[in-house]
C-alpha cells in the first residue's frame, strides 16, 4: 500500500468517525430537548416545533463550527507549506540535511537516509518535506465546505430519530418510546465509534448510553417541574 493510499484510507476513517460523532450529538441534544418539552406539555405541536427548531439550530451550529475549524486548519497548513516552499528555494542544502536527519530519526542509517532524502527531493521536494516534516498531504488539504456539509447531514440524521420517536406515539407512550429508541441508537453509535477508533467497545457504549440517559433524565425532570409550576 502506498503512502497516498494510506493517507486516503486514514482520511476516510476520520470523516466516518466524525460523521458518527455528529450523529451522536444530534441524537443526544435533540432527545434531551424533546423529552424536556414532553415533560412540560402533551401538545404534539409544541414538541414538534421545539424539536425542529433544535434540529435546525444544532445542525447549522455544527456546520458553522466545523467550517470555521477546518478553515483555520487549512490556513495553517497552507502557511506551513509556504514556509517550506520558501526555505527549499533559499536553503536547499540545509533542507536536504534536515530531511536526512528526520529519516534517520525513523530508523534509517545515514547512508540510506541520505540516499532516500536525495531521491525524494529530486522527485518532489515540497511533497517530501510536507509528508515527513509536517505530516501534510499537499494535494489533500481539508475542505471546509465538505466538513460543514458532512457535519450538517450527520447531525440531522441523528436528530431525526428522537424527533420521530417523540411525535409519532400517543402522549402516554412518547417518552418511553423515545428513551428506548435513543438508547438503542446510542448503543449502536458507541459500537461503531469504538470500532473505528480501536477502543474497547463496552466502555464506549456505556459512556455513550449513560450520557444520553442522564441528559434525558435531567431535561425531563426540569420540563416536568416547569410544566407543573
Amino acid at each position: 500500500m502506498t503512502d497516498t493510499q494510506s493517507a486516503a484510507i486514514s482520511t476516510r476513517l476520520n470523516w466516518l468517525r466524525a460523521g458518527v460523532l455528529g450523529a451522536n450529538d444530534g441524537i443526544i441534544s435533540t432527545a434531551g430537548l424533546v423529552v424536556g418539552v414532553a415533560g412540560a406539555t402533551t401538545s404534539r405541536t409544541a414538541i414538534l416545533t421545539a424539536g425542529v427548531a433544535g434540529l435546525l439550530a444544532g445542525a447549522l451550529s455544527m456546520a458553522a463550527g466545523e467550517y470555521v475549524s477546518v478553515s483555520s486548519q487549512r490556513d495553517s497548513e497552507r502557511a506551513a507549506l509556504e514556509v517550506e516552499r520558501r526555505e527549499l528555494a533559499e536553503e536547499p542544502e540545509a533542507e536536504l540535511d534536515e530531511l536526512t536527519g528526520m529519516l534517520m530519526e525513523r530508523g534509517l542509517d545515514h547512508a540510506v537516509a541520505r540516499e532516500a532524502a536525495e531521491q525524494l527531493t529530486e522527485r518532489d521536494a515540497l511533497r517530501a518535506h510536507a509528508r515527513v516534516e509536517l505530516g501534510i498531504e499537499p494535494d489533500e488539504l481539508a475542505n471546509p465546505w465538505h466538513a460543514a456539509f458532512a457535519s450538517l447531514v450527520a447531525f440531522t440524521v441523528g436528530a431525526v430519530l428522537p424527533l420521530l420517536a417523540i411525535v409519532l406515539p400517543g402522549p402516554s407512550g412518547r417518552v418511553p418510546v423515545t428513551v428506548t429508541a435513543v438508547l438503542a441508537a446510542l448503543t449502536l453509535c458507541g459500537v461503531v465509534s469504538a470500532r473505528l477508533g480501536g477502543a474497547p467497545v463496552p466502555r464506549a457504549v456505556l459512556r455513550n448510553v449513560l450520557g444520553g440517559a442522564l441528559a434525558m433524565a435531567v431535561t425531563y425532570a426540569v420540563g416536568t417541574w416547569l410544566g407543573t409550576a
